[in-house]
């Protein structure tokens, strides 16, 4: 049996912080992983650039069932605290918009600055690793593929079951619910949603179809693009709003949100536009969105041949377009998990569950969920450095 003071199940993000911190305060320190490498969801991430974190980062950008419980630890490890580990290591990068960072060439420059430190700290690494069992007869013991190990503080890193062709599993789960610790049900979150049956006849053939479009689910609106799929709606605004929707819920889209289009087809009529809807529509939204509205909501004719009210109606629609999506597209396609270990059970400067001494859960298998942008990745960084300053 291997000793240790720390194990941290999980060597992605928020693992390889806790564990670098963990090290660098003289702790005798293992991170194990299922995985042969280290950092998949790292390497993957934002197009293989790796949006490492946001500079707009604050609480209002997570959801939680308790939202205030993120505070803490994003308020002692900030993304301008990341952005100088990547400086001190000559990593370049850019902001693409919106506060969102990456890297210029490669996540691997990030999954390899975290693993240098991590040695240089110290840190032992058991990558091909399953964990079978975890019992506490005075320290917690661990039954693994690779042997038995100890520790005084175990932690959990492994993250909920999105992106399952990278090894995501509901491992985390089951260690929580083994400690009697309670789970807000996982969703998948930042994925595309499906059309509903009657939805599907009516769009599914405008795949590949893009606009820019305000999304709004409840009071959080989105602006960026959509993109029309085989199944539903996906794009950036899309995924953004769908960590907000739950099966039932319907979304409003502004199909044109700098242009008032009822002014602009009452003008053109009374102008006396004679070419038709759909031509004129073409020129503010992509010609086969145009036509297939025009399809659906008013026939078109020369602009002269229809009623004010009816023109006047269609626009307002495509304003105010509502779908009710059928369900998501499922963790296979979601980039992260809605819900998971319930905030109540840990501490929220610590990451330490409040009945089990010694055992912490950090990173995304906790009920902490960013919206698109870095923001998870701060989370992952921000909750593993908390950890890391206790274990």
């Amino acid at each position: 049996m291997s000793p240790y003071d720390v194990i941290v199940i999980g060597a992605g993000g928020a693992g390889l912080m806790c564990a670098l911190q963990a090290a660098a305060r003289g702790r005798r320190v293992l991170a194990l992983d299922q995985a042969s490498k280290i950092g998949k969801k790292i390497l993957i991430s934002g197009g293989g650039r790796c949006n490492f974190t946001n500079l707009h980062t604050n609480p209002a950008n997570f959801v939680s069932r308790n939202p205030h419980f993120c505070i803490s630890a994003l308020a002692r490890f900030r993304p301008e605290d990341f952005v100088q580990m990547v400086k001190d290591h000559g990593i370049p990068f850019h902001e693409k918009k919106l506060g969102q960072l990456f890297c210029d060439r490669s996540a691997r420059d990030i999954v390899a600055m975290l693993v240098q430190d991590c040695e240089k700290a110290g840190v032992t690494f058991q990558l091909d690793c399953l964990v079978h069992a975890v019992t506490i007869p005075d320290r917690f013991l661990l039954d693994t593929s690779r042997g038995q190990f100890s520790c005084e503080s175990l932690v959990i890193a492994t993250g909920g079951p999105s992106v399952p062709d990278t090894g995501a599993t509901d491992f985390g789960y089951g260690i929580a619910r083994q400690f009697g610790l309670a789970i807000v049900e996982p969703e998948p979150a930042l994925v595309g949603l499906t059309w509903n049956e009657s939805d599907l006849r009516s769009f599914g053939d405008l795949a590949g179809v893009s606009v820019e479009t305000v999304v709004t689910c409840h009071s959080h609106s989105f602006r960026e693009n959509i993109l029309f799929t085989h199944r539903g709606l996906s794009g950036p605004a899309m995924l953004q709003a769908s960590l907000y929707w739950s099966q039932g819920d319907s979304l409003t889209l502004n199909l044109s949100p700098d242009f008032d289009l009822t002014t602009w087809l009452l003008e053109a009529k009374r102008l006396g536009e004679k070419a038709e809807l759909k031509t004129l529509l073409a020129s503010r939204l992509p010609k086969r969105l145009a036509d297939k509205c025009c399809d659906l909501y008013l026939p078109s004719k020369p602009l002269v041949q229809l009623a004010d009210k009816d023109l006047a109606s269609f626009a307002q629609r495509l304003h105010r377009w509502i779908v009710t999506p059928s369900g998501t597209e499922g963790f296979k396609k979601a980039e992260v998990t809605r819900g998971g270990v319930d905030t109540d059970e840990l501490s929220s400067k610590t990451m330490e569950a409040k009945q089990v001494p010694g055992l912490y859960f950090i990173g995304e298998v906790v009920d902490v969920t960013g919206q698109l942008g870095g923001y998870n990745f701060q989370w992952a960084w921000a909750s593993g450095f908390a950890a890391g300053q206790t274990v």
